[in-house]
Formats: C-alpha cells, sequence, structure tokens
C-alpha cells in the first residue's frame, strides 16, 4: 500500500474529512487531496505530525511494504532528526559531482608539482640541460608552488560549494519519501563505472614502479634514465590517484544519504569521537615533509613520505579501533 492510499485509509478510520485532516496539519485542503492523489508528498515535518496524530510509525506511512500499521515510537532525545528532500538529495549529488572532478583534478596537480624541479635538477646534474642549479631549482619550485596553489583554490572552492552538505558527514539524517530509491538507483547504474575507475587507478598505482625498475636495468647509476623514471612514476600515480578519488568521492555521495559504509550512524560516531587524530596526523606528515624537503632539496627522494604515511595512517586507525574494542 502506497503513502497515498494509506493517508485516505487512515483519515477515514478516524472520521475526519479533508478539511478536517487540514486543519489538523496547518495545510490547505488541496495538498491533502494532491496528498491522497499520489500527485505530491507531504514533507517530513507533515509525515511526522501525522504519524502523531494516526498513532502509527512514520515507518508504516513511509515503507510501502508495510501493509499493517505500527504503533509510534517515542524517541529518546528531544531533537528530531535532520530530514533531507528529494530535492536537496539531487542538489547534493550534483555538487558532489561536479566536486569529485575538482577534487581529483588537485590530487593530480599535487602529485604532479614536484615532477619539473626533478626532471630540472636531474638534468643539470647529468649535464644535460644549459642551466644552473640555481636557475634549475628556481623554476622547479615555481612550478611546485603554482600547481600546489591551483590545487589548494580548487580544494577551497570544492569545500565552499560542499558546506550546505556538511551535515551529512557528521549528523544522523532522515531522507523523506522517495530519496533513498533514488539514490539506490543512481548508485546502482554508477557501480559498474565506480569499479572500472577503482580498478585502473589502483593497477596505475601498483604499475607505477616499473618505469624505475626499467631504468635499473637499461641504465646506469644516476643516470638521466633514473630521473625521467621517477617522473614517469609521479605521473602514472597522479593519473591513478585522480581515477580512485573521484570516484571514491561520488561513490561516498551515495554512502552519505544512505547512511552506509564509513557514513553509517555506528561510523559517524566513531568519526566524532576520533576524528581529530586524522588532521593531527596529517598535519604532522606534511610538516615533517616540509622540513625534510626544503633543507635537503632532495624532492626526488622525500615524495615517499606519502606513501609511507598512507600505511601507517591504516595501521594507527587499526590500533585505536582495536583498543577502542579492547576497553569495551
Amino acid at each position: 500500500m502506497i503513502l497515498a492510499d494509506k493517508i485516505i485509509d487512515l483519515r477515514k478510520k478516524n472520521g475526519w474529512s479533508q478539511e478536517d485532516l487540514a486543519e489538523k496539519l496547518d495545510v490547505s485542503r488541496q495538498a491533502i487531496s494532491k496528498w491522497e492523489g499520489a500527485q505530491s508528498v507531504p514533507d517530513m515535518v507533515r509525515i511526522i505530525r501525522m504519524s502523531e496524530l494516526f498513532g502509527v510509525s512514520t515507518d508504516y506511512l513511509l515503507k510501502d511494504e508495510m501493509e499493517h500499521p505500527q504503533a509510534a515510537e517515542s524517541r529518546d532525545d528531544d531533537s528530531p532528526l535532520r530530514t533531507v528532500s528529494l530535492e536537496e538529495a539531487s542538489a547534493f549529488l550534483l555538487i558532489r559531482e561536479k566536486n569529485a572532478q575538482r577534487v581529483a583534478l588537485g590530487v593530480l596537480l599535487c602529485i604532479l608539482s614536484p615532477v619539473l624541479l626533478i626532471l630540472l635538477s636531474g638534468a643539470v646534474e647529468m649535464g644535460k640541460a644549459a642551466l644552473t642549479e640555481g636557475q634549475a631549482a628556481g623554476l622547479g619550485l615555481m612550478a611546485l608552488f603554482v600547481l600546489v596553489g591551483a590545487a589548494v583554490a580548487l580544494f577551497v572552492t570544492s569545500s565552499l560549494r560542499a558546506a550546505p552538505y556538511a551535515y551529512l558527514e557528521k549528523e544522523d539524517v532522515e531522507t523523506l519519501y522517495g530519496v533513498s530509491g533514488m539514490v539506490r538507483d543512481r548508485k546502482e547504474k554508477f557501480q559498474p563505472v565506480y569499479s572500472r575507475q577503482l580498478t585502473i587507478g589502483v593497477v596505475l598505482c601498483v604499475c607505477s614502479v616499473l618505469p624505475l625498475f626499467a631504468a635499473l636495468l637499461l641504465g646506469e647509476e644516476d643516470s638521466i634514465l633514473q630521473v625521467y623514471a621517477v617522473c614517469a612514476l609521479l605521473i602514472l600515480v597522479a593519473v591513478g590517484a585522480l581515477l580512485i578519488v573521484r570516484a571514491s568521492i561520488i561513490q561516498g555521495g551515495f554512502q552519505q544519504l544512505l547512511e552506509e559504509g564509513d557514513y553509517s550512524r555506528a561510523a559517524k560516531e566513531e568519526q566524532r569521537r576520533y576524528g581529530w587524530i586524522s588532521g593531527c596526523y596529517w598535519m604532522i606528515v606534511t610538516a615533517g615533509y616540509l622540513a625534510w624537503s626544503f633543507p635537503t632539496n632532495a624532492w626526488d627522494r622525500t615524495w615517499i613520505v606519502w606513501p609511507v604515511a598512507g600505511v601507517a595512517y591504516g595501521a594507527i586507525v587499526g590500533i585505536v579501533k582495536a583498543m577502542r574494542r579492547q576497553n569495551g
């Protein structure tokens, strides 16, 4: 039984006319008529009010497969869940898709930022470029900061666009009628794209070391081939990361609305408790990376900080979770 039929059935059981129900819900009779004709859907405030008036649960009203009324359950706290309408969900997914492109591009630019510096420094050291070490370093650093600056601009603008929907990541929410079905349908259609991009991205990251191995086999130690190989490694990692980040952000949007995976209510509670660890950790890693790179000018080697930090972060999160389970 759909929502429209349930409203008709419950209204008649209470002996109310459309005008009576409209008065109790503070809406027009035409609104009631549209709800009962399945021409529109009441918002969550009206759903909750009807649940109270009819003495049934909101689940009964919203879930078509529930044929028998259930008594309304009282909430333990006084604050109702924040609701998400169909319009809000659609707008959020659109912004999420656009931001996925921007953030993925920003990640690519960050990874590629030291490539010119590595290339010029290596070429000067091998006598392959008519530049001084200072000129090579200056040009390389200029390119690095321009690319990082562009990436930061992409990150900031993406964050500002998504700011109105930040509550989806942190708060427990309740979707209105029709939202879950729409999101699940779009998620199902995106699944092949998600699997393909994630697979290609991971394969590129894993295979990124092949140019370095090839250079070691084909060239002498400290040859220009090794410089090219490091640049090729960063390019492959950058493209792989772009695909992984883009697919993951879009997939994460579906999970936020459905409260699944990393955005389940249990995961949100865990994030509220331990989210500060992530922020502190990556600030320390970034500070360490810059403190090592600038004094030594070893940008061709310090990039190793990021994959090592990523693996270490996973270990730290796992330890924290294990300690939490142990402490009950």
